[in-house]
């Protein structure tokens, strides 16, 4: 059973074995939580995900997809680059975000981790809002089959954390 935790704080300075990258498309590294792991990471994450452009995701990383990478010299072994959706308000982009989760978490099966870091997905510039992206991201982990022993949501703010919190209760 996973066990789900909610921490308030920077994503890049957690011990586990997985830190989700919440990317844009590119996989070359852009603002807020995909700016902050590649600064913090350095530069070996950039070289591969530049290798991963020139292979398979020529293209970019499809919308819900994930794929992962080294974490450089972050306190982990992997970061697991997913692209989460831009919200609109006239589609549903719910199973797209839900997407990010799950497919994660299968990478972080396929890798062996057993600990894995969140942040609040697609909810800063993509303007995801923060009630219903918690909602699909605390359901999408609790529905999850999944070998991942724990779950953290790594939330920048009070705001954040209290979404998660309201859907965890």
């Amino acid at each position: 059973m996973t066990t789900i935790e909610l921490v308030q704080g920077d994503i890049t300075r957690q011990r586990v074995d997985a830190i989700v990258n919440a990317a844009n498309s590119s996989l070359l590294g852009g603002g807020g939580v995909d700016g902050a792991i590649h600064r913090r990471g350095g530069p070996a994450i950039l070289e591969e995900c530049r290798k991963l452009r020139a292979g398979h995701y020529g293209k970019g990383l499809a919308t819900g997809r994930a794929v992962a990478t080294t974490a450089g010299d972050l306190d982990a072994r992997w970061v697991i680059h997913t692209v989460g959706p831009v919200f609109s308000a006239s589609e549903d982009r719910s199973g797209l975000l839900a997407s990010c989760y799950r497919e994660s978490l299968r990478i972080a099966d396929e890798l062996g981790a057993r600990t894995v870091a969140f942040p609040a997905i697609s909810t800063g510039v993509y303007r995801y809002p923060l009630e219903d992206a918690a909602r699909i991201a605390v359901d999408a982990v609790r529905a999850a089959r999944t070998d991942v022993e724990e779950v953290r949501f790594v939330l920048f703010d009070e705001r954040a954390h209290a979404a998660f919190a309201a859907r965890l209760s």
